[in-house]
């Protein structure tokens, strides 16, 4: 049996340290929303820090995850006090459940308002890749997928929601067939 992996990446538009209300307001509601779509079904994991510090990215200890990696058009801050970014690894059951928690709830809320937080790049800001059962996807894997997403588009490799495939590799027309 296979599993979705989804990474995310975007670049915020300040450090994770900044004080400012906007800043708060943006852990606020990502740590609702981790909560939340930690319950959601179809929901199997999430790369998480050891140490759970937050804006610690590449200190922290990722475990089956790996050493955290970013793509190579990041270009802010490395340390805790510098890093502008927010970034996911998960797994999921399929495309339809995965669909489901991001466009509804509290993530959704969350998307209306990312604009408010996230610089815009003409890169794409997530990636889904089919990995076989036991499989830990690590975040070099994200980075090379959504790379590849920016330079080839959608493919069995690596893929969008609006051109995905099937753990097969046959490509999905529209959304209702997941």
């Amino acid at each position: 049996m296979s599993h979705l992996a989804l990474y995310t990446f975007g670049v915020l538009k300040s450090p994770l340290s900044d004080p400012a209300p906007l800043t708060h307001e943006f852990y606020d509601i990502g740590e609702a929303v981790y909560r939340e779509m930690s319950q959601h079904s179809g929901y199997l994991a999430r790369a998480e820090a050891a140490d759970g510090d937050r804006g610690a990215f590449f200190e922290a200890d990722w475990g089956a995850w790996g050493e955290f990696a970013v793509p190579p058009w990041y270009d802010k801050g490395r340390t805790p006090e510098t890093t502008a970014l927010a970034t996911t690894l998960s797994l999921w059951t399929g495309l339809r459940p995965a669909f489901d928690a991001i466009y509804t709830g509290l993530h959704r809320e969350a998307l209306s308002r990312r604009y408010d937080w996230f610089e815009r790049t003409e890169h794409p800001n997530y990636v889904f890749w089919w990995v076989s059962d036991g499989v830990t996807p690590t975040w070099q894997d994200g980075v090379s997928r959504l790379e590849h997403l920016h330079d080839h588009g959608s493919a069995p490799h690596a893929f969008a929601f609006h051109d995905s495939f099937a753990p097969d590799g046959t490509p999905t027309t529209g959304s209702r067939r997941w």
